[in-house]
C-alpha cells in the first residue's frame, strides 16, 4: 500500500480537524436583522466558518428565552435596555458586550395607495383607521415609535388606532396585507418590501437613538464559537451586508 505523500497527508488530517472543531451556533437576533445575517450567515459557512443556526423574533421575547435557561450562544438585540437586563442578571458574558448598529424610524403605507405623510401630524389623519405598530410595551420597535410619538405629544391622539404586533416584521405585514392603514417600522424593513413605501421617514436626529448591541451570552455551550462569530459580525464583510440593508453602522 503507497503512503500518501507528506503534504497531501498533512492537508487531510487538517481537513478532519476543522470538520471535528466545527460548531453548530445558537444566535437569537432580532427580527430587523433576518435578511443580512441571512447574506452574512452563508458567507460565514462557506468560508468555513461554524454552522449558524438562526433563532429570529422579538428582542423581548428573545430575552426571556435566555433569561428562562434557552441554549443561546450569541444574543443579537435591537436594543440596549433588554441587553442591560440581561447583563444586570448576570446571562450576559462579560467583556464581550458591542453595540455595533443602528437604525431610523420610517411610516410606511401600502405602495399603490394615495396616502401622503409630510409630517408626524398627519398620522391623526382619519384615513389612517389603524395604524401597525411592534407591541409599544415591550418590542424595541414598538417602544422606539411610541417614545417618539410620546415627545411630539401625538401618542394620546393615535393610541386607539394602534393595532399591536409581534415584532417589526408583524407592523410591516400588517400593512403589505391592507390589515393597517400605515405603520412605524425601521428603515431597513421598509427596504426589503415592494408591497409598501415610504411616506415618512424620521430624521435621525430627531427620533430615539436606535442602538442594536450584539454579546455572547454567560451560558454559552459554543462560547469560543460565539466569540469568532462576534468578531466576524464586525468585520469589514459582514459590516458591509449590513449597511447595503440600510443599518447604519456606529
Amino acid at each position: 500500500m503507497k503512503t500518501l505523500p507528506k503534504l497531501l497527508l498533512i492537508a487531510v488530517l487538517a481537513l478532519f480537524a476543522g470538520g471535528a472543531g466545527a460548531a453548530e451556533l445558537n444566535v437569537a437576533a432580532a427580527a430587523s436583522l433576518t435578511d443580512a445575517l441571512q447574506e452574512i450567515k452563508t458567507a460565514y459557512e462557506r468560508s468555513g466558518g461554524d454552522t449558524i443556526v438562526l433563532n429570529l423574533g422579538a428582542s423581548s421575547a428573545l430575552a426571556r428565552q435566555i433569561e428562562a435557561g434557552a441554549p443561546v450562544d450569541l444574543f443579537l438585540s435591537a436594543d440596549e435596555a433588554h441587553m442591560d437586563t440581561l447583563e444586570m442578571r448576570g446571562r450576559v458574558l462579560a467583556g464581550t458586550r458591542r453595540s455595533v448598529l443602528s437604525n431610523t424610524l420610517v411610516v410606511v403605507v401600502p405602495a399603490d395607495g394615495t396616502l401622503r405623510i409630510a409630517s408626524p401630524v398627519d398620522l391623526v389623519n382619519p384615513r389612517i383607521r389603524h395604524l401597525a405598530l411592534a407591541e409599544p410595551q415591550s418590542v424595541p420597535a414598538g417602544i422606539y415609535a411610541r417614545e417618539y410619538l410620546l415627545r411630539l405629544n401625538l401618542w394620546d391622539r393615535l393610541s386607539g388606532r394602534v393595532v399591536p404586533t409581534e415584532n417589526v416584521r408583524g407592523a410591516l405585514a400588517a400593512v403589505e396585507t391592507g390589515n393597517a392603514d400605515a405603520g412605524i417600522v425601521y428603515r431597513t424593513d421598509a427596504g426589503i418590501s415592494k408591497q409598501v413605501r415610504i411616506a415618512y421617514e424620521v430624521p435621525r436626529a430627531e427620533g430615539p437613538r436606535i442602538s442594536y448591541p450584539f454579546a455572547v451570552i454567560a451560558g454559552a455551550r459554543r462560547r469560543e464559537a460565539a466569540r469568532r462569530f462576534l468578531a466576524y459580525l464586525e468585520s469589514p464583510a459582514a459590516l458591509a451586508v449590513f449597511a447595503k440593508y440600510g443599518f447604519l453602522i456606529q
